[in-house]
C-alpha cells in the first residue's frame, strides 16, 4: 500500500483513536463473527490494524492459532502490544499490494476495512490468492468499506462519520459490492452473498468448497 496516510504515526494513531465510533461497525463485526466456525484451528486476518478483529474472535475460537498482517508499524506496533506474549497469536509485515506470503493454509481468512486501500486490479487478485490459501471449506469475510451507488448516498455515508468530501481518506478506493461478489463467484467460491450492510459498510464473503 505504497503512498498509503496510514504509514504516518499521526494518521494511524488519529484513526485507531476513532475506530470505536464509526457507526454500526459493532453490527457488522458481530455478524462477521457468526460466520465463523468456532472449531477452525487457523486464522489469517488481513490488515489486522491494531489486532481488533483477532480479539474479536480470540474466544469464539479457543483452539485457533490467529496471524495477523500489517504494513503499518504504528499498527503492527499495537497489535503486537495487545497480545505481547501470547503463543497463539502472531502479527508480520506485509503489504496487501504484495502477493500474499507462501504459508500454510487456513480454515478461516478476514479482513476489515484493509483491501479497499488496494486497487481494483490488486483487489481482484487478492480475492485469488486469498481463495488458493483456504483449506476445504475454508470461510473467507470481509468486512469492507463499499462504494455508494449515488452521490447522494455517500455524501449521506459522510455526514454520518462527521466528514466532508474534502477531508475523507484520500486512500480510498471504492468500489461497488455487485462487482466484488461476482469476481469471488468467478474466483470460485460458494455461498457468495454480502451477508450485511449499512451505506458503505458491507460484509461480503464466502466458502472454498
Amino acid at each position: 500500500m505504497t503512498d498509503n496516510e496510514y504509514l504516518d504515526p499521526a494518521y494511524a494513531q488519529a484513526y485507531l483513536a476513532k475506530a470505536d465510533g464509526i457507526p454500526h461497525r459493532v453490527e457488522g463485526e458481530n455478524v462477521l463473527r457468526s460466520f465463523i466456525p468456532p472449531t477452525a484451528k487457523r486464522i489469517l486476518d488481513l490488515g489486522t490494524g491494531d489486532g481488533r478483529l483477532l480479539a474479536l474472535l480470540y474466544d469464539h475460537c479457543p483452539d485457533a492459532k490467529f496471524l495477523g498482517l500489517d504494513f503499518s508499524p504504528t499498527m503492527i506496533a499495537a497489535a503486537t502490544a495487545r497480545f505481547a506474549g501470547d503463543p497463539r497469536v502472531t502479527i508480520a509485515q506485509h503489504d496487501l499490494n504484495d502477493t500474499l506470503p507462501a504459508v500454510a493454509p487456513f480454515d478461516v481468512i478476514v479482513s476489515s476495512f484493509a483491501i479497499h486501500h488496494c486497487t481494483n486490479t490488486r483487489k481482484r487478485a487478492l480475492y485469488a490468492e486469498i481463495y488458493g490459501l483456504l483449506l476445504p471449506n475454508g470461510v473467507f469475510c470481509n468486512l469492507e468499506h463499499v462504494a455508494s451507488p449515488t452521490p447522494a448516498l455517500h455524501t449521506r455515508f459522510l455526514n454520518e462519520l462527521g466528514a466532508t468530501a474534502d477531508n475523507e481518506d484520500p486512500s480510498n478506493i471504492l468500489l461497488d459490492v455487485a462487482v466484488q461478489l461476482d469476481w469471488l463467484r468467478d474466483i470460485g467460491f460458494d455461498d457468495v452473498d454480502c451477508y450485511w450492510k449499512w451505506l458503505e459498510l458491507a460484509l461480503i464473503g464466502g466458502i472454498r468448497r
